[in-house]
C-alpha cells in the first residue's frame, strides 16, 4: 500500500514522503496512529505542488542572497580601536563589532555567527568572509585603524 507520511517516522521516512509499505503495516500501525494516510492521487499531486512552491521560494531566495553579496563583496568596514604605539590593539576587534558596524555602514544587518575571520589584535587590513545565506559568502575587507590610548 502507499501511503503519505505526516510526520518523521524512525526508521521509514520523513514528514511528507510516498513510501510503500505493507498493507497489514499501514493499517496497523500508520494510520490509526495519524502518522500517515493512504497515498491517493489528489494528495499525491498536492504534495507535488507543495515541493514545486518550496522549491521556487528556495530559488528567489537564494538569487536574492547572491545580489546581496554581490553588493557587499569587496567593499570594506573601517573599525576604529584603541592601540598602542606599534600599533598592537588594546584586546581585539571581534565578530559582533564587525557586524555592529557592517550593518551601520552599508544597512546590512548579519549574526556575528555568520563572519568568519581570524582574530585582529594588530592594526590593518583583514579579509572576512560574510555568510549571507547558506552556500552564499561575500568577501569583505576590515581595516582596523588605531586611536591613542590618550
Amino acid at each position: 500500500m502507499k501511503v503519505i507520511l505526516l510526520c518523521d517516522v524512525k526508521g521509514q521516512g520523513k514528514k511528507e514522503d510516498i513510501l510503500t509499505v505493507s498493507d497489514g503495516y499501514a493499517r496497523n500501525y500508520l494510520l490509526p496512529r495519524k502518522w500517515a494516510v493512504e497515498a491517493k492521487p489528489a494528495a499525491i499531486k498536492e504534495i507535488q505542488r507543495k515541493r514545486a512552491a518550496e522549491e521556487q521560494l528556495e530559488k528567489e531566495r537564494r538569487a536574492q542572497a547572491q545580489e546581496q553579496a554581490k553588493a557587499l563583496a569587496g567593499r570594506a568596514i573601517r573599525v576604529t580601536a584603541k592601540c598602542g604605539e606599534t600599533g598592537r590593539l588594546y584586546g581585539s576587534v571581534t565578530n559582533q563589532e564587525i557586524a555592529d558596524e557592517l550593518k551601520k555602514q552599508y544597512g546590512f544587518e548579519v549574526d556575528k555567527r555568520k563572519i568568519d575571520c581570524e582574530p585582529i589584535r594588530q592594526t590593518g587590513e583583514y579579509d572576512v568572509s560574510v555568510g549571507v545565506y547558506p552556500g552564499v559568502f561575500a568577501k569583505m575587507k576590515v581595516l582596523v585603524t588605531g586611536g591613542s590610548d590618550k
